[in-house]
């Protein structure tokens, strides 16, 4: 890119959990950003796009829904998340870490099962039209929210420290990772020319029972569960290879401080308002 030339990226669904964080580390690297929200008109989707360092020169915000034909007629090309240098025909676009492992199908978990087919789908139309593809996997997120609203995987995480939730724990093997080094691997792999293929984003797998423990000590008042649902010995642990994720120049957080963070975050926000230790 010529110096001077305006550096345009899109981004859709903006306002949710990791793409607001995408907008954010944009924003920051001087990128002029297109975003699609669903309303542009509630607050609750836009303010804390609208506040960030640069929005007010640099972002741009559209009404988008998939069941609209030429809804997204403003981006002018194909992406997921975000696109990555439209001029060689790329694309950026996110999944899931269960895509990698292929279970969705074995225990019939539908929403997985559609993410794996339809992340298939991108690798056939990219191959047939010669899109360069980058796919980015992560395992459940958690981190500090920049949304107002609370997503999914935050949201289990709150109803456990509330004691909302179960008072006991499945017996499941999680690969976690921070909101924060998602946005910044979406970001790196646009930047970065020689990114391609899959990248598996994992800082460390860990059963719940060690969650729960640091929750814990982090947070000694904390009434977390502490027994499994079942009897069965606990699921073993896997590895995930973090060295593709680092070729992005991605240096994870910690597990521990991204479980901190995401307490304190929820704490800023209102989610709950027990004193904490």
């Amino acid at each position: 890119m010529s110096e001077g030339e305006q550096k345009v990226v899109c981004v859709t669904g903006a306002s949710g959990y990791i793409a607001s964080w995408v907008v954010k580390l944009l924003l920051e690297r001087g990128y002029t950003v297109k975003a699609s929200v669903r309303d542009p008109n509630d607050p609750t989707k836009t303010e804390h796009l609208l506040s960030l360092d640069g929005a007010k020169e640099r972002l741009h915000l559209f009404k988008a829904d998939l069941l609209v034909e030429g809804a997204f007629d403003a981006f002018q090309t194909l992406y997921i998340v975000s696109s990555r240098r439209i001029e060689d025909k790329s694309c950026i676009i996110f999944s899931y870490m269960f895509t990698v492992l292929n279970i969705p199908f074995l225990f019939q978990l539908w929403y997985m099962v559609s993410k794996t087919l339809a992340e298939e789908a991108a690798w056939k139309f990219a191959k047939e039209n010669r899109i360069d593809l980058v796919t980015l996997h992560p395992g459940p997120v958690i981190g500090p929210l920049l949304q107002p609203t609370i997503n999914f995987s935050v949201e289990a995480l709150l109803k456990d420290i509330t004691g909302t939730g179960a008072q006991t724990f499945p017996n499941a093997v999680y690969g976690f990772v921070d909101v924060r080094d998602v946005a910044y691997s979406h970001v790196q792999a646009f930047e970065v020319p020689s990114a391609s293929g899959r990248y598996c984003l994992v800082e460390r797998v860990a059963h719940l029972i060690e969650a729960f423990k640091i929750l814990k000590e982090l947070y000694p008042s904390l009434n977390v569960p502490e027994k499994c649902e079942d009897d069965n010995p606990l699921l073993p642990i896997y590895q995930v290879s973090k060295e593709k994720a680092k070729s992005l120049g991605v240096n994870f957080i910690p597990f521990e401080v991204s479980l901190k963070d995401t307490v304190e975050s929820l704490k800023e926000k209102g989610f709950f308002l027990m004193c904490l230790d």
